[in-house]
C-alpha cells in the first residue's frame, strides 16, 4: 500500500517543520527515498510473487541464501538475512515444517547447525525465481540501461559504506 503523502509532499513537510534545526536536508531525503523504495519493491514482491506460494519475505530471503550458498550455519544466514537468531529459529521451523528446508547439526560443535533447502525447497526455488526476477525487472522496466548501471553502482556504494562505518 502506497504512503498516504507522496515522497515530495513528505520532504516538504520535514523542511517546514524542522527547518531550524541544523539538519542536511538533501541526505535525510535521499535515505528516505531509499527507504520507501526498499519498503515499495518488497511489499510489491511480496504481493505479486511470494503470497501466492505462502512465503513471507523473510522465509524467502532464507531459502534464497541457501539456494546460492547450498548450506549455512544459522548464525550466518540470520546475519546475511538481517534478522536475529531468535527470528531466524521461527522461520526455519516453519520452513523445516512445509518440507522445505532441513537442519544438519554440527558434527564438531553441538551447538552449531546448518540449514540446507531439501529437494522439494531446491524444486520450489527453481519454480518461484524466474517469477521473482521477472517481477524485478518489471518494477525497473522504465530505467534506462545506464540508469539501471548507475542505480546499482550507487546502491553498491553504499551498502560499502555502511559494512565500513
Amino acid at each position: 500500500m502506497p504512503d498516504k503523502h507522496t515522497l515530495e509532499e513528505t520532504e516538504r513537510a520535514t523542511r517546514e517543520r524542522l527547518e531550524q534545526l541544523p539538519l542536511d536536508f538533501p541526505a535525510a531525503h535521499a535515505v528516505s527515498s531509499l527507504y520507501r523504495a526498499a519498503n515499495a519493491a518488497r511489499t510489491h514482491l511480496t504481493n505479486e510473487v511470494l503470497r501466492p506460494h505462502d512465503l513471507t519475505w523473510t522465509g524467502f530471503l532464507v531459502m534464497w541464501i541457501l539456494w546460492i550458498w547450498r548450506s549455512m550455519e544459522t548464525r550466518d544466514i540470520a546475519e546475511s538475512v538481517g534478522i536475529s537468531k531468535a527470528t531466524l529459529t521461527g522461520v526455519s521451523k516453519t520452513l523445516m515444517a512445509r518440507g522445505l528446508i532441513t537442519r544438519i547439526p554440527s558434527t564438531e560443535d553441538r551447538r552449531l547447525v546448518n540449514l540446507e533447502l531439501t529437494r522439494v525447497g531446491e524444486e520450489l526455488m527453481v519454480h518461484l525465481y524466474p517469477q521473482f526476477n521477472a517481477a524485478e525487472s518489471k518494477l525497473v522496466a522504465d530505467l534506462s540501461g545506464r540508469q539501471l548501471k548507475t542505480l546499482t553502482g550507487t546502491l553498491r556504494h553504499l551498502v560499502e559504506t555502511c559494512e565500513r562505518l
